[in-house]
Protein backbone atom coordinates (compact mmCIF):
# COMPACT_ATOMS: atom_id res chain seq x y z
CA UNK A 1 0.00 0.00 0.00
CA UNK A 2 1.32 3.31 -0.60
CA UNK A 3 1.11 6.61 2.16
CA UNK A 4 -1.21 8.58 3.21
CA UNK A 5 0.49 11.09 1.66
CA UNK A 6 0.69 9.25 -2.18
CA UNK A 7 -3.21 8.28 -1.14
CA UNK A 8 -4.12 12.17 -1.10
CA UNK A 9 -2.25 13.15 -4.13
CA UNK A 10 -3.93 10.57 -6.40
CA UNK A 11 -7.42 11.55 -4.37
CA UNK A 12 -6.67 15.59 -4.88
CA UNK A 13 -5.89 14.56 -8.72
CA UNK A 14 -9.29 12.55 -9.26
CA UNK A 15 -11.73 14.04 -12.23
CA UNK A 16 -14.81 11.59 -12.25
CA UNK A 17 -17.44 11.59 -14.53
CA UNK A 18 -20.53 13.61 -12.83
CA UNK A 19 -23.48 12.96 -15.64
CA UNK A 20 -25.50 9.76 -16.28
CA UNK A 21 -24.45 7.23 -18.68
CA UNK A 22 -26.96 6.27 -21.13
CA UNK A 23 -26.56 4.64 -24.39
CA UNK A 24 -23.12 4.42 -24.12
CA UNK A 25 -22.17 7.95 -22.92
CA UNK A 26 -22.11 10.22 -20.58
CA UNK A 27 -25.05 13.43 -20.63
CA UNK A 28 -26.17 15.54 -17.69
CA UNK A 29 -29.99 15.56 -16.53
CA UNK A 30 -32.78 16.33 -18.76
CA UNK A 31 -33.45 19.35 -16.31
CA UNK A 32 -30.02 20.47 -15.77
CA UNK A 33 -30.22 19.61 -12.29
CA UNK A 34 -26.99 18.38 -9.57
CA UNK A 35 -26.33 16.84 -6.03
CA UNK A 36 -22.94 17.62 -4.17
CA UNK A 37 -21.26 14.42 -4.15
CA UNK A 38 -19.37 15.01 -0.72
CA UNK A 39 -16.18 13.63 1.27
CA UNK A 40 -17.44 12.33 4.94
CA UNK A 41 -14.30 12.58 6.67
CA UNK A 42 -13.93 16.39 5.56
CA UNK A 43 -16.70 17.68 4.58
CA UNK A 44 -15.19 18.67 0.88
CA UNK A 45 -17.75 18.55 -2.39
CA UNK A 46 -15.77 15.90 -4.50
CA UNK A 47 -17.73 16.69 -7.59
CA UNK A 48 -21.44 18.04 -8.33
CA UNK A 49 -23.66 14.91 -9.39
CA UNK A 50 -26.54 14.78 -12.58
CA UNK A 51 -29.52 15.10 -10.54
CA UNK A 52 -31.82 12.59 -12.98
CA UNK A 53 -35.37 11.90 -12.92
CA UNK A 54 -38.40 10.31 -14.18
CA UNK A 55 -37.34 11.50 -17.98
CA UNK A 56 -33.43 9.73 -17.74
CA UNK A 57 -34.83 7.18 -16.69
CA UNK A 58 -37.41 7.27 -19.77
CA UNK A 59 -34.43 7.32 -21.69
CA UNK A 60 -32.51 4.93 -19.91
CA UNK A 61 -35.18 2.19 -20.05
CA UNK A 62 -35.66 2.84 -23.97
CA UNK A 63 -31.81 2.39 -24.67
CA UNK A 64 -31.68 -0.67 -22.32
CA UNK A 65 -35.38 -2.16 -24.34
CA UNK A 66 -34.09 -1.55 -27.63
CA UNK A 67 -30.57 -3.14 -26.50
CA UNK A 68 -32.17 -6.26 -25.21
CA UNK A 69 -34.53 -6.46 -28.25
CA UNK A 70 -32.47 -6.38 -31.09
CA UNK A 71 -29.99 -9.33 -29.42
CA UNK A 72 -26.83 -7.28 -29.40
CA UNK A 73 -25.78 -8.45 -26.30
CA UNK A 74 -28.69 -11.30 -25.23
CA UNK A 75 -27.98 -13.20 -28.09
CA UNK A 76 -24.27 -12.93 -28.68
CA UNK A 77 -22.48 -16.40 -27.93
CA UNK A 78 -22.15 -16.45 -24.45
CA UNK A 79 -18.03 -17.41 -25.05
CA UNK A 80 -18.16 -13.85 -26.35
CA UNK A 81 -19.99 -11.94 -23.44
CA UNK A 82 -17.78 -13.53 -21.45
CA UNK A 83 -14.61 -12.22 -23.31
CA UNK A 84 -16.11 -8.57 -22.59
CA UNK A 85 -16.26 -8.96 -18.67
CA UNK A 86 -13.10 -10.74 -18.61
CA UNK A 87 -11.95 -7.54 -20.18
CA UNK A 88 -13.56 -5.56 -17.88
CA UNK A 89 -11.84 -6.95 -14.99
CA UNK A 90 -8.52 -6.66 -16.30
CA UNK A 91 -9.21 -3.03 -16.81
CA UNK A 92 -11.04 -2.75 -13.14
CA UNK A 93 -7.66 -4.31 -12.25
CA UNK A 94 -5.46 -1.94 -13.90
CA UNK A 95 -7.29 1.28 -12.51
CA UNK A 96 -8.20 -0.49 -9.22
CA UNK A 97 -5.96 2.26 -7.41
CA UNK A 98 -7.72 4.93 -8.84
CA UNK A 99 -11.39 2.84 -8.19
CA UNK A 100 -9.88 2.82 -4.64
CA UNK A 101 -9.27 5.98 -3.68
CA UNK A 102 -12.96 7.55 -5.02
CA UNK A 103 -14.72 4.63 -3.38
CA UNK A 104 -12.94 5.93 -0.06
CA UNK A 105 -12.87 9.62 -0.61
CA UNK A 106 -16.65 9.50 -1.48
CA UNK A 107 -17.99 6.84 1.03
CA UNK A 108 -15.68 7.55 4.09
CA UNK A 109 -14.77 3.60 3.92
CA UNK A 110 -10.84 3.09 4.68
CA UNK A 111 -8.27 2.74 1.87
CA UNK A 112 -7.40 -0.07 3.88
CA UNK A 113 -11.01 -1.80 2.89
CA UNK A 114 -10.96 -0.49 -0.47
CA UNK A 115 -8.01 -1.99 -1.31
CA UNK A 116 -7.64 -5.41 0.24
CA UNK A 117 -11.24 -5.99 -0.23
CA UNK A 118 -13.48 -4.22 -1.95
CA UNK A 119 -11.99 -3.64 -5.49
CA UNK A 120 -10.21 -6.87 -5.81
CA UNK A 121 -13.37 -9.04 -4.29
CA UNK A 122 -15.66 -6.60 -6.94
CA UNK A 123 -13.09 -7.94 -9.35
CA UNK A 124 -13.19 -11.31 -8.36
CA UNK A 125 -17.34 -11.65 -8.81
CA UNK A 126 -17.53 -10.57 -12.01
CA UNK A 127 -15.02 -12.63 -13.09
CA UNK A 128 -16.25 -15.39 -11.82
CA UNK A 129 -19.74 -14.89 -12.99
CA UNK A 130 -18.48 -14.26 -15.93
CA UNK A 131 -16.06 -17.54 -16.17
CA UNK A 132 -20.10 -19.29 -15.40
CA UNK A 133 -21.45 -18.28 -18.53
CA UNK A 134 -20.57 -20.85 -20.88
CA UNK A 135 -20.80 -23.14 -18.02
CA UNK A 136 -24.50 -23.77 -17.08
CA UNK A 137 -26.67 -25.89 -18.62
CA UNK A 138 -30.08 -26.30 -19.46
CA UNK A 139 -32.09 -29.67 -19.33
CA UNK A 140 -34.37 -32.31 -21.07
CA UNK A 141 -37.36 -33.68 -18.97
CA UNK A 142 -38.58 -36.79 -19.34
CA UNK A 143 -40.85 -37.57 -21.83
CA UNK A 144 -42.02 -40.19 -23.78
CA UNK A 145 -40.25 -41.51 -27.15
CA UNK A 146 -42.61 -39.34 -28.99
CA UNK A 147 -41.53 -35.78 -27.62
CA UNK A 148 -38.42 -34.23 -26.33
CA UNK A 149 -38.76 -31.56 -23.62
CA UNK A 150 -36.75 -28.97 -23.23
CA UNK A 151 -36.46 -26.25 -20.24
CA UNK A 152 -34.53 -23.62 -21.01
CA UNK A 153 -33.12 -20.14 -19.06
CA UNK A 154 -34.00 -16.82 -21.17
CA UNK A 155 -32.57 -13.63 -20.01
CA UNK A 156 -35.35 -11.39 -17.64
CA UNK A 157 -34.94 -8.85 -19.53
CA UNK A 158 -34.27 -5.03 -18.91
CA UNK A 159 -33.17 -5.12 -14.91
CA UNK A 160 -33.47 -1.97 -12.97
CA UNK A 161 -30.83 -2.57 -9.91
CA UNK A 162 -30.64 0.49 -7.12
CA UNK A 163 -27.54 -0.28 -4.85
CA UNK A 164 -26.72 1.04 -1.55
CA UNK A 165 -23.96 3.15 -0.25
CA UNK A 166 -22.17 1.44 2.15
CA UNK A 167 -20.49 -1.04 -0.50
CA UNK A 168 -20.68 0.85 -3.73
CA UNK A 169 -18.37 -0.88 -6.19
CA UNK A 170 -18.80 -4.76 -4.65
CA UNK A 171 -22.53 -4.42 -4.19
CA UNK A 172 -22.53 -3.16 -8.08
CA UNK A 173 -20.62 -6.19 -9.11
CA UNK A 174 -23.17 -8.46 -6.78
CA UNK A 175 -25.89 -7.28 -9.33
CA UNK A 176 -24.48 -6.72 -12.91
CA UNK A 177 -22.20 -9.56 -12.97
CA UNK A 178 -25.06 -12.08 -13.30
CA UNK A 179 -27.31 -9.91 -14.70
CA UNK A 180 -25.41 -9.02 -17.58
CA UNK A 181 -23.52 -12.78 -17.81
CA UNK A 182 -27.08 -13.68 -18.15
CA UNK A 183 -27.45 -11.55 -21.31
CA UNK A 184 -29.65 -8.95 -19.67
CA UNK A 185 -29.81 -5.56 -20.11
CA UNK A 186 -29.36 -2.86 -17.29
CA UNK A 187 -30.13 0.35 -15.72
CA UNK A 188 -28.85 1.25 -12.52
CA UNK A 189 -29.45 3.80 -9.69
CA UNK A 190 -26.24 4.35 -7.60
CA UNK A 191 -26.81 5.54 -3.69
CA UNK A 192 -26.80 9.33 -3.85
CA UNK A 193 -24.20 9.43 -1.48
CA UNK A 194 -21.63 7.02 -3.43
CA UNK A 195 -22.35 7.67 -7.33
CA UNK A 196 -18.75 8.14 -8.52
CA UNK A 197 -17.25 4.64 -8.65
CA UNK A 198 -20.41 3.41 -10.32
CA UNK A 199 -19.95 5.68 -13.28
CA UNK A 200 -16.44 5.01 -13.55
CA UNK A 201 -17.33 1.30 -13.91
CA UNK A 202 -19.96 1.73 -16.55
CA UNK A 203 -16.97 3.72 -18.92
CA UNK A 204 -14.93 1.04 -18.30
CA UNK A 205 -17.70 -1.73 -19.14
CA UNK A 206 -18.00 0.48 -22.41
CA UNK A 207 -14.18 0.37 -22.98
CA UNK A 208 -14.32 -3.00 -22.63
CA UNK A 209 -16.84 -3.91 -25.20
CA UNK A 210 -19.95 -4.03 -23.85
CA UNK A 211 -22.14 -2.84 -26.44
CA UNK A 212 -24.29 0.64 -26.20
CA UNK A 213 -27.41 0.63 -24.29
CA UNK A 214 -26.42 -2.75 -22.14
CA UNK A 215 -25.03 -0.88 -19.29
CA UNK A 216 -26.61 2.62 -17.96
CA UNK A 217 -26.25 4.42 -14.86
CA UNK A 218 -28.50 6.75 -13.95
CA UNK A 219 -27.61 9.03 -10.74
CA UNK A 220 -30.14 10.70 -8.44
CA UNK A 221 -32.26 10.92 -5.14
CA UNK A 222 -34.89 7.96 -4.64
CA UNK A 223 -38.21 9.37 -5.39
CA UNK A 224 -36.57 11.07 -8.61
CA UNK A 225 -34.90 7.67 -9.63
CA UNK A 226 -35.87 5.16 -7.78
CA UNK A 227 -39.45 5.10 -7.72
CA UNK A 228 -39.88 6.08 -11.76
CA UNK A 229 -37.47 2.80 -12.22
CA UNK A 230 -39.35 0.74 -9.57
CA UNK A 231 -42.89 1.29 -11.26
CA UNK A 232 -41.47 1.61 -15.00
CA UNK A 233 -43.85 -0.66 -17.07
CA UNK A 234 -40.96 -1.69 -19.82
CA UNK A 235 -39.05 -2.75 -16.49
CA UNK A 236 -38.71 -6.84 -15.95
CA UNK A 237 -37.37 -6.78 -13.07
CA UNK A 238 -35.51 -4.95 -9.75
CA UNK A 239 -32.70 -6.17 -8.16
CA UNK A 240 -32.69 -3.91 -4.57
CA UNK A 241 -29.96 -3.68 -1.87
CA UNK A 242 -30.64 -1.21 0.87
CA UNK A 243 -33.43 -0.42 3.89
CA UNK A 244 -36.33 -2.50 4.50
CA UNK A 245 -38.73 0.12 5.01
CA UNK A 246 -37.15 1.63 0.82
CA UNK A 247 -36.76 -2.40 -0.32
CA UNK A 248 -41.10 -3.12 0.44
CA UNK A 249 -41.96 -0.24 -1.54
CA UNK A 250 -40.45 -1.74 -4.40
CA UNK A 251 -43.45 -4.43 -4.16
CA UNK A 252 -45.44 -1.89 -4.17
CA UNK A 253 -44.51 -0.81 -7.11
CA UNK A 254 -44.21 -4.04 -9.10
CA UNK A 255 -48.07 -4.32 -8.19
CA UNK A 256 -49.07 -1.16 -9.31
CA UNK A 257 -47.05 -1.30 -12.66
CA UNK A 258 -46.64 -4.51 -14.31
CA UNK A 259 -45.67 -6.77 -11.89
CA UNK A 260 -42.02 -7.27 -12.52
CA UNK A 261 -39.88 -9.99 -10.63
CA UNK A 262 -38.34 -7.99 -7.27
CA UNK A 263 -35.55 -9.06 -5.07
CA UNK A 264 -34.91 -7.46 -2.38
CA UNK A 265 -31.54 -7.82 0.14
CA UNK A 266 -32.48 -5.25 2.64
CA UNK A 267 -31.51 -4.86 6.66
CA UNK A 268 -30.42 -6.96 9.38
CA UNK A 269 -29.76 -7.06 13.20
CA UNK A 270 -27.74 -10.37 13.31
CA UNK A 271 -27.29 -12.28 16.46
CA UNK A 272 -24.32 -13.72 17.34
CA UNK A 273 -24.61 -16.70 20.34
CA UNK A 274 -21.35 -17.59 22.05
CA UNK A 275 -22.17 -20.66 24.66
CA UNK A 276 -20.09 -21.25 27.52
CA UNK A 277 -18.60 -24.18 26.15
CA UNK A 278 -17.17 -21.99 23.16
CA UNK A 279 -13.48 -22.47 22.82
CA UNK A 280 -10.16 -20.00 22.74
CA UNK A 281 -12.67 -16.91 23.77
CA UNK A 282 -9.41 -14.73 22.65
CA UNK A 283 -10.29 -15.70 19.07
CA UNK A 284 -13.96 -15.50 19.26
CA UNK A 285 -13.72 -11.81 20.37
CA UNK A 286 -10.92 -11.35 17.40
CA UNK A 287 -14.39 -13.12 14.89
CA UNK A 288 -16.81 -10.47 17.23
CA UNK A 289 -14.82 -7.48 16.63
CA UNK A 290 -14.16 -8.17 12.90
CA UNK A 291 -17.88 -8.58 12.39
CA UNK A 292 -19.10 -6.28 14.55
CA UNK A 293 -17.11 -3.17 13.57
CA UNK A 294 -15.52 -3.58 9.74
CA UNK A 295 -16.58 -1.15 7.63
CA UNK A 296 -18.23 0.70 10.87
CA UNK A 297 -20.72 -1.42 11.53
CA UNK A 298 -22.37 0.15 8.16
CA UNK A 299 -23.01 -3.27 7.04
CA UNK A 300 -26.09 -5.21 6.64
CA UNK A 301 -24.93 -8.82 7.77
CA UNK A 302 -22.60 -7.28 10.66
CA UNK A 303 -22.89 -8.63 14.31
CA UNK A 304 -25.13 -5.96 16.06
CA UNK A 305 -26.48 -8.61 19.02
CA UNK A 306 -23.76 -10.23 21.15
CA UNK A 307 -26.12 -13.25 23.36
CA UNK A 308 -23.47 -14.92 24.78
CA UNK A 309 -23.72 -17.25 28.48
CA UNK A 310 -23.80 -15.20 31.45
CA UNK A 311 -20.97 -17.48 32.85
CA UNK A 312 -18.22 -16.26 30.33
CA UNK A 313 -19.69 -12.63 29.39
CA UNK A 314 -17.26 -10.53 31.47
CA UNK A 315 -14.19 -12.60 30.43
CA UNK A 316 -15.35 -12.58 26.62
CA UNK A 317 -16.00 -8.65 27.29
CA UNK A 318 -12.31 -7.83 28.22
CA UNK A 319 -11.19 -9.91 25.42
CA UNK A 320 -13.36 -7.73 23.35
CA UNK A 321 -12.15 -4.82 24.74
CA UNK A 322 -8.29 -5.39 24.40
CA UNK A 323 -9.10 -6.59 20.17
CA UNK A 324 -10.56 -3.12 20.08
CA UNK A 325 -7.54 -0.77 21.09
CA UNK A 326 -6.36 -2.31 17.50
CA UNK A 327 -8.81 -0.78 15.72
CA UNK A 328 -7.58 3.10 15.24
CA UNK A 329 -10.51 5.51 13.93
CA UNK A 330 -9.46 8.49 11.91
CA UNK A 331 -8.38 9.33 8.16
CA UNK A 332 -9.74 7.04 5.52
CA UNK A 333 -6.65 7.38 3.34
CA UNK A 334 -4.50 6.68 6.05
CA UNK A 335 -3.62 3.04 5.38
CA UNK A 336 -3.20 2.36 9.33
CA UNK A 337 -6.62 3.62 10.04
CA UNK A 338 -9.56 0.81 10.50
CA UNK A 339 -12.21 2.95 11.07
CA UNK A 340 -13.13 5.59 8.93
CA UNK A 341 -15.91 8.55 8.93
CA UNK A 342 -19.68 6.93 8.88
CA UNK A 343 -21.38 7.78 5.58
CA UNK A 344 -22.56 11.67 6.43
CA UNK A 345 -23.25 13.64 9.50
CA UNK A 346 -26.58 12.69 9.36
CA UNK A 347 -26.21 9.44 9.69
CA UNK A 348 -23.86 9.84 12.44
CA UNK A 349 -26.20 11.83 14.22
CA UNK A 350 -28.59 8.99 13.82
CA UNK A 351 -26.08 6.63 15.47
CA UNK A 352 -25.37 8.86 18.01
CA UNK A 353 -29.08 9.13 18.98
CA UNK A 354 -29.37 5.21 19.88
CA UNK A 355 -26.34 5.57 22.29
CA UNK A 356 -27.96 8.59 23.62
CA UNK A 357 -30.51 6.34 24.87
CA UNK A 358 -28.61 3.92 27.81
CA UNK A 359 -26.23 6.58 29.05
CA UNK A 360 -22.76 5.25 29.51
CA UNK A 361 -21.40 2.55 27.52
CA UNK A 362 -19.44 -0.38 28.68
CA UNK A 363 -16.62 0.36 25.78
CA UNK A 364 -16.33 2.65 23.55
CA UNK A 365 -19.48 5.89 23.25
CA UNK A 366 -17.75 8.60 22.06
CA UNK A 367 -18.17 10.29 18.98
CA UNK A 368 -16.42 13.57 17.11
CA UNK A 369 -18.26 14.46 13.88
CA UNK A 370 -18.83 11.92 11.62
CA UNK A 371 -16.17 10.02 13.23
CA UNK A 372 -17.71 7.08 15.39
CA UNK A 373 -15.68 4.74 18.11
CA UNK A 374 -16.47 1.56 17.96
CA UNK A 375 -18.67 0.77 21.20
CA UNK A 376 -20.31 -2.25 23.35
CA UNK A 377 -23.29 -1.98 25.28
CA UNK A 378 -25.40 -4.20 27.33
CA UNK A 379 -28.96 -4.07 27.08
CA UNK A 380 -32.67 -5.86 27.72
CA UNK A 381 -33.41 -7.88 24.69
CA UNK A 382 -36.39 -5.45 24.22
CA UNK A 383 -34.78 -2.32 23.71
CA UNK A 384 -34.43 -0.32 20.59
CA UNK A 385 -31.11 -0.94 20.72
CA UNK A 386 -31.46 -5.29 20.34
CA UNK A 387 -34.36 -4.47 17.78
CA UNK A 388 -33.55 -1.98 15.06
CA UNK A 389 -30.93 -2.34 12.70
CA UNK A 390 -28.68 0.88 13.69
CA UNK A 391 -25.93 0.73 10.59
CA UNK A 392 -23.09 2.03 12.88
CA UNK A 393 -20.11 0.43 15.02
CA UNK A 394 -22.51 -0.78 18.14
CA UNK A 395 -22.40 -3.67 19.77
CA UNK A 396 -25.31 -4.67 21.87
CA UNK A 397 -24.89 -7.22 24.59
CA UNK A 398 -27.71 -9.61 26.02
CA UNK A 399 -26.83 -12.12 28.41
CA UNK A 400 -28.66 -15.37 28.76
CA UNK A 401 -28.50 -18.66 30.83
CA UNK A 402 -29.03 -21.23 28.49
CA UNK A 403 -28.87 -22.59 24.67
CA UNK A 404 -32.66 -22.66 24.49
CA UNK A 405 -32.91 -19.27 25.80
CA UNK A 406 -30.03 -18.12 23.24
CA UNK A 407 -31.81 -19.68 20.19
CA UNK A 408 -34.78 -17.81 21.34
CA UNK A 409 -33.39 -14.23 21.68
CA UNK A 410 -31.79 -15.22 17.83
CA UNK A 411 -34.90 -15.71 16.63
CA UNK A 412 -36.61 -12.44 18.41
CA UNK A 413 -36.48 -10.35 15.25
CA UNK A 414 -38.19 -9.24 12.02
CA UNK A 415 -34.92 -9.97 10.25
CA UNK A 416 -33.00 -12.96 9.50
CA UNK A 417 -29.90 -12.38 7.17
CA UNK A 418 -27.08 -13.55 9.08
CA UNK A 419 -26.28 -15.62 12.70
CA UNK A 420 -22.85 -16.67 13.93
CA UNK A 421 -22.65 -19.40 16.48
CA UNK A 422 -19.72 -20.13 18.50
CA UNK A 423 -19.94 -23.58 20.81
CA UNK A 424 -17.43 -26.74 20.92
CA UNK A 425 -20.30 -29.21 20.76
CA UNK A 426 -20.76 -30.65 17.39
CA UNK A 427 -24.62 -31.09 17.98
CA UNK A 428 -25.36 -28.19 19.34
CA UNK A 429 -23.49 -26.41 16.69
CA UNK A 430 -25.63 -27.70 14.05
CA UNK A 431 -29.28 -27.87 15.69
CA UNK A 432 -28.52 -24.26 16.50
CA UNK A 433 -27.92 -23.84 12.86
CA UNK A 434 -30.79 -25.06 11.95
CA UNK A 435 -32.91 -23.62 14.40
CA UNK A 436 -31.69 -20.16 13.61
CA UNK A 437 -34.01 -18.59 11.03
CA UNK A 438 -31.73 -17.03 8.70
CA UNK A 439 -29.71 -16.61 5.44
CA UNK A 440 -26.55 -17.48 6.18
CA UNK A 441 -25.34 -19.13 9.57
CA UNK A 442 -22.00 -19.77 10.48
CA UNK A 443 -20.57 -21.48 13.40
CA UNK A 444 -17.17 -20.80 15.08
CA UNK A 445 -16.73 -17.98 12.99
CA UNK A 446 -18.45 -14.85 11.33
CA UNK A 447 -18.31 -14.28 7.73
CA UNK A 448 -21.08 -14.34 4.52
CA UNK A 449 -19.69 -17.61 2.78
CA UNK A 450 -18.18 -16.45 -0.63
CA UNK A 451 -18.85 -15.98 -3.82
CA UNK A 452 -19.57 -19.79 -4.92
CA UNK A 453 -22.53 -19.82 -1.78
CA UNK A 454 -25.96 -17.89 -1.93
CA UNK A 455 -26.33 -14.55 0.00
CA UNK A 456 -29.28 -13.58 1.31
CA UNK A 457 -31.99 -13.20 4.30
CA UNK A 458 -35.40 -14.65 5.79
CA UNK A 459 -38.20 -12.70 6.94
CA UNK A 460 -37.94 -9.02 6.44
CA UNK A 461 -34.44 -8.97 5.21
CA UNK A 462 -34.81 -10.71 1.78
CA UNK A 463 -36.88 -11.33 -1.02
CA UNK A 464 -37.81 -13.34 -4.14
CA UNK A 465 -34.45 -14.33 -4.82
CA UNK A 466 -30.27 -14.73 -3.75
CA UNK A 467 -27.23 -12.77 -4.74
CA UNK A 468 -23.86 -14.58 -5.14
CA UNK A 469 -23.55 -18.31 -6.32
CA UNK A 470 -25.33 -19.90 -9.46
CA UNK A 471 -27.98 -18.91 -7.64
CA UNK A 472 -28.07 -15.27 -8.57
CA UNK A 473 -28.05 -16.41 -12.18
CA UNK A 474 -31.95 -17.69 -11.82
CA UNK A 475 -33.40 -14.21 -10.55
CA UNK A 476 -32.19 -12.64 -13.89
CA UNK A 477 -33.14 -15.54 -15.82
CA UNK A 478 -36.71 -16.99 -16.65
CA UNK A 479 -37.74 -21.19 -16.99
CA UNK A 480 -39.14 -21.83 -20.53
CA UNK A 481 -40.73 -25.06 -21.59
CA UNK A 482 -39.95 -26.07 -25.09
CA UNK A 483 -42.55 -29.48 -26.21
CA UNK A 484 -41.42 -31.34 -29.23
CA UNK A 485 -43.82 -33.60 -31.08
CA UNK A 486 -41.75 -36.05 -32.81
CA UNK A 487 -44.74 -38.24 -33.40
CA UNK A 488 -46.27 -38.96 -37.39
CA UNK A 489 -49.93 -38.51 -36.29
CA UNK A 490 -52.14 -36.84 -34.37
CA UNK A 491 -53.05 -39.20 -31.70
CA UNK A 492 -48.80 -38.51 -30.75
CA UNK A 493 -50.12 -35.01 -29.79
CA UNK A 494 -50.60 -34.03 -26.02
CA UNK A 495 -52.80 -31.79 -25.19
Amino acid sequence: MLTTEEYRAIANDLSPATTAFIDGGFRPAGQGGTFDSVNPATGYVIAQVAACGAADVDLAVTKARAAFDDGRWARLHPSARKDVLIRMCKLMTRNARELAVLESVDSGKTIYDCETVDIPEAIHCIKWHAEAIDKINDTVAPASDDHIALVVREPIGVVGVVLPWNFPLLMMAWKIGPALAAGCSVVLKPAEETSLTALRLAELAMEAGLPRGVLNVVPGMGPDVGEPLGRHMDVDMISFTGSTQTGLRFLGYAAESNAKEVVLEMGGKNPCIVMDDAENLDLVAQHIVNGAFWNMGENCSAISRLIVHADVKDALLDRIAAHMRHLPVGDPLDPETRQGALVSEAHCNKVRGYLDQVGTARIGGTSDGPFFDPTVVEVASDSRLARDEIFGPILSVIPVQSFDQAIAVANDTDYGLCASLFTANAKRAIRGARMIRAGTVTVNSYGEGDIATPFGGMKMSGFGGRDNSLHAHDQYTQLKTIWIDLSDDAEGAVA
